[in-house]
This record gives C-alpha cells, structure tokens and sequence, in this order.
C-alpha cells in the first residue's frame, strides 16, 4: 500500500503522524511511504531519517496527497485540505467530527474514508489512541494554568503550592477520565488542593483509593460545579464522552460567582468545549477574558510539546496503521473490531452512531460493510 504523511497546516501544530522509526516500520512490511518535504522539522526529523529510513520525498503536500492510498496525519483536515479528499483514500488522523460539521459534510461528499484515532477503542473498551494525547494534556492543562494565573498574563497572581505561610491554590478538576487523572498528579506535584467531579462513582473510588486524604472527590452535578467553582483558583475542563460533543457543565452565569483572575482550562475543547464560553484559540494568543475569568481554549495543547507529542501518539498509532495498511480496511476490522469503532465516514455515510447523533446524520452502520471479529486475547 501506498503510505503518505503530510506537515499539519494548523496553526502552530508542530506534530507529525510518522517518524522516521514508523517509515522504516512500514518499508519493512513491503508498503511505499511518501512524505512531503520538511514534514518533521517542527517536531526535531530531519529530512535524511526519512530518507535513510526508505521514505521518498516529496516536494508538495499535494502530491503526497495524490500519491496516498492511507494517509496518515495528526490533526483534522482544514478548509484548504478538503479539495485533496477523494473516494477511495483512507485518512487516519483525529477527525473530532462531532464539532466539525462542515469537515463532515466535505467528507461525506468526497467519498473519503475517516479513520479517527479518537474513537478507536481496545479489548477492554479504552480509547488507546486518545489515550497519550490526553495523558501530554492532561499534564499540560496545569503547566498552561498555572501560568495563565500569572499577573502577567491576567491570572490572579496566584503560585499554585504558595509558601510557607500563604495558601495554596485550589485546582478544580471536572472529569476524572485519562485527562483528569494526568491533570491531578501534576497538580498535586506542584502542592496544590485539587478537588476532581465526576459521575463515575468507581472512578471517584478509584482516585480516593490512590490519592487518599490528599484530595477531595465530589459526585458532579449542578450544584457541585457551582460551588467548587466560587472558590477556585484553576478549573480544569476534562470531560469526554467518545465521538460527541462535550457537554456544557460550566454555564455562563457561573463565571459570574468566580473570583476575578481566575482560570478555565477546557481541555474538551476538541469537541467544542465544556463551558458554554469556551471557544478555540491558538498557542500564540491562547486566552480570552469573561466576566474578569481567563478562559484558555488551546484545541492542540500537545502541539506545544511535539518531539514528545509526536512520539507518544505514533507509538500507539503504528500498530494499527500497519493493520490497516497490511490487510485492508476490511479486513482490518474483521480482524479487531476496534479499528471498526475507528470508521467514522464511509463511502458516503456516517459510521459512527455518537458522530451521527451529534451531527444530526443518518446513522449507517458499518455492519454488512465488514463484520468484525472479536480477537483471541480479548476473548
């Protein structure tokens, strides 16, 4: 199969879906692999370990794209990508289509077919390829707050451990998934109080269990939101529910009650945020101010770090890549029925019924397509 990758044309995005290591990988299993010119700079590749690894070179993005039968990135295409979207390639890279109507609707139209490492699961039901990039969030949702609560850079002026004889900050975790999880290790590294809301009960359990008397688990509702929020010095959006878009735990009105200089990092940005004035923006000017709270809306924190980002995701990625790229689609998901949950669009349909719900599409499953099989260690 022919392999292509591309540089990402999101702005600041430093990370790439192959690194010379995954070329080589895929040159091993007899595949062609195009990659554009440049494409691993931002990430510290060079051109020579593309080419030392068996990667041809090539000058433009477009012509990868033409040369392509997978094509392998990391973020979703933009606007300027769509008219490279045709019947008969695969795209393997996070779609987060849920708040992206228009990228599906390009989609739908081209006859593409959408891989989404977002809604790829495992034998135990887990998310591995979200699960790295939320692990690199996770922990940078702290590092961003924690300067965002800076004076400088419109923050109360708070340090999250304090000193000796002056408070620590108060850190508010909503979601206690992979990225909570990330997000109150660090924060609990750097002293802070952290309080984590979830609906899970189990994964409540589970942080008590761990963490013990060092933080405080709340069950999340309204009314609890509300409260730990009047208080809190960083709030940390963590919440995901795989392929929808997220829901909008933090209303407008309780920015009102917060303390001037707050900050709200939404994580859950990618599928459009969990806090109803939460919008996308960008490493070079990351904030905006409500109601005199900093909102930090970054929708690819781990570009910010992409030596480390671009390692840790395609070291989940390959795996599957080389399924796909070794068999087939269809037979790549006969063989785990993973990579099926990873088929958003198909030959013109939407595949995914939480995409389809959220977009308000005809769900169309991808049964009678492919009919996957369970495999042997899941079992």
């Amino acid at each position: 199969m022919k392999v292509g990758c591309v540089t990402e044309i999101k702005k600041h995005e430093y990370r790439v879906g192959l690194t010379p290591a995954n070329v080589a990988a895929y040159r091993r299993n007899g595949h062609e692999v195009y990659v554009q010119a440049g494409l691993g700079a931002g990430s510290s590749f060079p051109d020579a370990e593309y080419l030392a690894a068996g990667a041809i070179v090539l000058d433009k993005a477009g012509e990868v794209w033409r040369e392509s039968e997978l094509l392998v990135k990391v973020k979703e295409p933009l606007e300027d990508e769509y008219p490279f979207l045709r019947d008969g390639l695969m795209l393997y890279t996070y779609l987060h289509l849920a708040a992206d109507a228009a990228l599906a609707r390009a989609m739908l139209d081209s006859g593409v077919t959408g891989i989404a490492y977002e809604t790829l699961t495992d034998g135990k039901g887990g998310l591995p390829l979200l699960t790295p990039m939320s692990e690199v969030a996770g922990r940078l949702s702290v590092l961003e707050g924690a300067k965002c609560l800076e004076r400088p850079f419109g923050g109360r002026g708070v340090l999250l451990p304090g000193v000796p004889g002056v408070a620590r900050a108060k850190v508010v975790i909503i979601g206690g998934g992979v990225v909570g999880w990330n997000a109150a290790k660090m924060a609990l590294g750097f002293g802070a109080r952290v309080a984590v809301l979830d609906v899970n009960l189990d994964r409540l359990r589970h942080f008590d269990d761990i963490f013990g008397m060092r933080i405080q688990t709340l069950y999340s509702d309204e009314s609890s939101i509300r409260r730990e929020l009047v208080d809190a010095d960083l709030v940390i959006g963590a919440v995901l529910i795989p392929g929808k878009s997220a829901p909008k735990l933090i209303k407008r009105e309780y920015l009102r009650d917060m303390m001037p200089g707050s900050v709200i990092v939404d994580v859950a940005i990618d599928q459009g945020g969990c806090s109803e004035c939460s919008r996308p923006t960008y490493h070079d000017d990351p904030t905006f101010v409500v109601d005199g709270v900093v909102n930090y809306c970054v929708a690819n924190m781990p570009g910010g770090t992409p030596r480390t980002s671009t390692v840790a995701l395609t070291n989940a990625t390959l795996r599957y890549g080389l399924l796909i790229a070794d068999h087939d689609l269809e037979a790549a998901c006969r063989a785990d029925a993973g990579v099926k949950n990873a088929v958003n669009i198909h030959k013109g349909k939407c595949t995914h019924e939480n995409v389809a719900v959220s977009l308000n599409l005809p769900f169309v499953p991808l049964d009678g397509i492919v009919t996957p099989v369970r495999r042997e260690r899941d079992a």
